[in-house]
């Protein structure tokens, strides 16, 4: 019963984003115990305490971008849209352009860029995250970030992972320049 529930969830999400929910599909009907124990990760996506919504996404995007080339990425930027980040914040982020960033979303992209790298100027990023909103911003960011690398490591895991295409920020497509982690 929890699966054929499961299955309606992932149709109507396919449905609502237009991405293809085949790998977890695949997880559902294959092992449905590992299904059941990924399932809470979309919640645990959209974790945020004090961080404003677009600090949040412009941590998720990075984190989909440094990982994927196409769908997931895509998915994130429409569900920033979904909840009100301002496409012009979104395609800053999308182009790395931090010169077109507010002052919240430069230091979020700036810590998790620096998180995806391995930057040598990540405990700088992570202070600055401290000294606005707290340890909670760096809890809330970590969450944003690694949830947004999450889905597309899983779908590329399991061989699902095989499209790339440009991001589409409100019908407008933005060339993306994708750097290596």
């Amino acid at each position: 019963m929890r699966s054929f529930f499961a299955r309606r969830i992932l149709h109507r999400f396919s449905q609502r984003y237009g991405y293809n929910t085949g790998y977890l599909e695949m997880l559902l009907k294959e092992s449905p115990a590992a299904f059941f124990k990924f399932a809470p990760l979309m919640k645990a996506s959209r974790h945020r305490e004090v961080i404003p919504i677009e600090a949040s996404f412009a941590a998720g995007i990075t984190g989909a971008k440094a990982e994927d080339c196409g769908p997931c990425a895509q998915l994130v930027v429409d569900m920033a849209l979904e909840a009100g980040v301002p496409k012009d914040q979104i395609e800053a982020v999308v182009r790395r352009d931090v010169r077109a960033m507010n002052d919240d979303v430069v230091l979020a992209f700036r810590f998790a860029d620096a998180v995806v790298r391995r930057s040598a100027d990540e405990d700088e990023h992570r202070e600055a995250i401290r000294a606005r909103w707290g340890q909670k911003g760096v809890v809330d960011l970590s969450f944003a970030l690694q949830m947004g690398r999450m889905f597309p490591m899983m779908k590329a895991a399991l061989g699902y992972a095989k499209e790339c295409r440009r991001i589409s920020v409100g019908g407008k497509e933005i060339d993306v320049i994708k750097q290596a982690a």
